[in-house]
């Protein structure tokens, strides 16, 4: 007989609707685009229990997950160049790989405010739309190709 906390456990874990994460300016196909949702208590978190992950595409890298609960939700992603699943950061903590927010939240001197990122997620299979943003290095795949001379 199985624990009925164990068949909640496995409902929950299966239980909503497939979120579409279209990231945009992906600077170069090095490493992963990870994408984080969250709910407001986690949100700019490392610890998110919904994520997703694919191999970076330059331009746009679409990351779809799975069984996203209705409710109300932010997005965070990143391109991990390295591979080390982290968001490196360079001096002051500015992030030296791409990252963005859900609705194109802004960056101003500060991550983004909850407000400002949220979006309600239904039971309907959704798409959302934000572009990556670069503090460091190249800060699109057209000025990553100039700087590798055109690779």
């Amino acid at each position: 007989m199985i624990p009925a906390a164990l068949l909640l456990a496995g409902a929950a874990a299966t239980t909503g609707a497939p979120l579409v994460v279209q990231v945009g300016n992906v600077r170069n196909a090095h490493g992963r685009v990870i994408v984080a949702i969250c709910p407001q208590d986690k949100w700019l978190a490392d610890n998110c229990a919904i994520s997703g992950s694919v191999p970076a595409h330059p331009g746009i890298t679409t990351v779809t997950i799975e069984h996203v609960p209705p409710g109300e939700w932010g997005a965070q992603a990143f391109l991990d160049e390295n591979g080390n699943t982290e968001i490196d950061r360079g001096i002051f903590g500015i992030p030296k790989e791409g990252v963005g927010f859900s609705r194109d939240a802004k960056i101003v001197m500060s991550p983004p405010k909850w407000r400002d990122a949220v979006f309600s997620h239904g039971a309907e299979r959704q798409t959302i739309s934000f572009s990556l943003r670069y503090f460091t290095g190249p800060k699109s795949p057209e000025e990553w190709r100039k700087e590798k001379g055109g690779q």
